[in-house]
């Protein structure tokens, strides 16, 4: 009998093996913020079923609803690998609830987009600017410059994610407030700018709102070069893309290995994949700019606009943009109306 408490111990600690086993062995890796929509995830989730046998359920978090569910979750980790704004990565690494991982083609990722000892390393970047779909602007010419987006002819049809959540969010008030002279160290034109254009009845939606820029619901949507061109060439809208006149920036988005993740040998496996030719070839033709540029066809450069056009996009500090990001989003939840 005095027994009897240890037997149980070992069966339970057994059990808790053998589940962690069968998980193992059925390819499972569970990585938040996937969403098929978004940077053509649902080819790479089927691309990595497909070539690796393990599977990774569709997410539709974004990078600030990952960032705290990891955080939440730290005791007992339910995600194996993780996709967010590159900011979201810094913080992550701050709050321990990431790991070092130096994945295959880890040489071959530039300096300044990884993580020196691998808890977060880019895997693609994108431009921010104007995702319009042409079609329902009523008559209205393309915007071309951050001030355009101020004129009442577009009222009720700007769109922009959730920017004290959402990266993309926080990546277009970045932009716009370095655009209008502010820097990373203060914010007053992002949060000047976006009451402003308060009175032109925005639409602020906290997920990836492709769908409902195809559909017209979301004539002008602040996003990236890849999504737009996307819509435009992969599934015909009439949809163009500008980089505001005044300018904006290129952002990279990162991965990591979630720490104590239930998985980890597939999680390395996934990691590994995202890196390699044929990953890295998902985002080429995906118009995203992987971070392996090799990977990018000639075909796929046609589609972006001139070097002349790209001329006024600039990359940033994104340690200090990341350290920037909680006083802002303070700031924007606050101050904006």
């Amino acid at each position: 009998m005095r027994n009897t408490p240890a037997r149980l111990l070992l069966a339970t600690a057994l059990a808790g093996v053998s589940s962690l086993a069968s998980a193992q062995d059925a390819g499972t890796a569970i990585c938040y913020n996937c969403p098929p929509e978004w940077a053509d995830w649902g080819t790479q989730l089927q691309l990595i079923e497909e070539k690796t046998g393990i599977q990774v359920p569709q997410d539709n978090k974004n990078s600030g609803q990952s960032l705290a569910q990891l955080v939440a979750e730290a005791q007992s980790p339910v995600a194996d690998v993780v996709y967010y704004g590159v900011t979201f990565g810094i913080q992550a690494m701050e709050a321990d609830v990431v790991e070092p991982y130096q994945p295959a083609h880890w040489d071959e990722i530039p300096e300044g987009l990884k993580d020196p000892e691998g808890n977060w390393f880019a895997i693609h970047s994108g431009t921010l600017g104007f995702m319009v779909n042409v079609d329902a602007l009523d008559g209205a010419p393309v915007p071309q410059s951050w001030d355009d987006l101020l004129d009442p002819a577009y009222r009720g049809m700007v769109g922009y994610l959730d920017p004290a959540s959402a990266f993309v969010g926080y990546v277009g008030a970045t932009a716009v407030n370095l655009a209008l002279g502010g820097d990373l160290e203060d914010f007053t034109p992002a949060i000047d700018y976006f009451n402003a254009l308060v009175d032109n009845d925005p639409i602020v939606p906290k997920q990836t709102s492709y769908a409902r820029v195809l559909s017209g619901e979301i004539p002008i949507l602040l996003d990236y070069d890849f999504n737009a061109y996307r819509a435009r060439y992969s599934d015909g809208a009439n949809v163009k893309f500008v980089i505001p006149e005044e300018g904006s920036i290129v952002v990279p988005y990162v991965m990591s290995l979630v720490k104590n993740g239930p998985n980890p040998d597939n999680a390395r496996a996934v990691l590994d994949f995202v890196l390699s030719d044929e990953g890295q070839a998902v985002w080429a033709e995906a118009y995203l700019r992987p971070v392996r540029e090799e990977a990018i066809s000639d075909e796929a450069r046609q589609v972006f606009l001139p070097d002349s056009d790209y001329a006024r996009a600039s990359a940033v500090d994104y340690a200090a943009m990341a350290q920037a990001q909680r006083e802002f989003s303070e700031r924007y939840l606050s101050e904006v109306r």
